[in-house]
């Protein structure tokens, strides 16, 4: 059953209607709750001492050369942004050992945003 509700609200983003079950759009929601962390672009060399997570870029890249489709990816963003674990992961070693893992995000975002912001990032971010 929870299988069947993730799948739909990932059906109904890849659609372009994710942000409709969303309560902003998923572009607002990743500026409030993502970029905090994660910078859009590549890091200015000034920038590289100051991070405290990887670009989204190189992420989404990492995710989508994991994963084979859209909805496969979107599932996986929307499962591990509520609960990493080192076995999840999918970036280099020494991305963990740099930043750890990412702080878990229930309460911080509901499913339908977490798989609306999945679906903006697969659309916008890597390759």
């Amino acid at each position: 059953m929870k299988t069947e509700i993730l799948l739909s609200y990932t059906l109904f983003c890849i659609f372009g209607l994710g942000s409709a079950f969303a309560q902003e759009d998923p572009k607002i929601l990743f500026e409030q709750k993502c970029s905090v962390c994660h910078l859009k672009q590549r890091p200015a060399y000034e920038e590289m001492k100051t991070l405290i997570a990887p670009p989204i870029m190189g992420v989404m890249t990492h995710v989508k050369d994991a994963k084979a489709t859209k909805i496969d990816a979107v599932n996986f963003i929307a499962d591990y942004i509520f609960e990493p674990t080192p076995a999840k992961a999918l970036c280099m070693k020494q991305s963990i050992e740099r930043f750890g893992l990412m702080p878990s995000q229930k309460g911080n975002l509901s499913k339908e945003e977490a798989i609306s912001v999945a679906g903006y990032l697969y659309e916008n971010f890597g390759y």
